[in-house]
This record gives C-alpha cells, structure tokens and sequence, in this order.
C-alpha cells in the first residue's frame, strides 16, 4: 500500500498542472496523507493502527455501497470502478494481521 499508492498520490500532487476538481484533489490529497502515515506505521506499527482501522472502514465502505451493487447488477466489469476491486480487496490481508484482541481492549473498551 504504502509503495505503490503513496507513490502515484505524491506524483500527481507534484506534477497536476491546471486547476483542480476540487473532489479529485480532496482524493489525492487524503490518499497522499493516509499513506505516508501508513509509512510511519512499518516503525510504529501498534501507534498507528487508527489508520488502518480508517482504510478498512473506507474500502470496506467502498466495496460495499460502490462495487457490491455494480457485481450484483452485471455492470461491474466494465465500469470505472473495475480495476479499484482487486486493489481494494487486499483488504483482506491487513484484516488478517491485525490485532482485534488489542483493537477491542484499545478503541472499544478505551484500556490502555
């Protein structure tokens, strides 16, 4: 995540000329500092698990209300949402990794 994305959201941000879609510049904008701070996370990896439980909410939020209708339509493939699912679906390997004993005690029950 943090390679690739990070990546093509810094180099759009850096090289845009003209002005911006403001909602595609909130887009690269929130993909730019998620990522980076995702970074941040291979070295403090329990410290920054807000923003893993963050892309979780908003790919899985995604999946659900974006590309779940479009599968269950028939019009996913095709669409401009196509080639966000396989990206959006290695959700799957984070959610793997994470640790929900430490998440409940932490953010739900608010124990240190």
């Amino acid at each position: 995540m943090f390679l690739f994305a990070a990546k093509d959201a810094w180099t759009e941000l850096i090289t845009h000329q003209g002005e911006w879609n403001p909602e595609v510049a909130i887009a690269w904008c929130a993909i730019a500092s998620y990522t980076t701070l995702s970074g941040l996370g291979i070295f403090h990896t329990l410290k920054m698990l807000p923003i893993m439980l963050f892309m979780f909410l908003y790919k899985g939020l995604w999946l659900l209300f974006v590309a779940y209708p479009l599968w269950t339509n028939g019009t996913l493939v095709g669409s401009e949402a196509e080639g966000w699912v396989p990206i959006f679906m290695l959700i799957i390997i984070p959610i793997i990794f994470t640790p929900w004993k430490y998440v409940f005690k932490t953010y739900v029950l608010g124990k240190d």
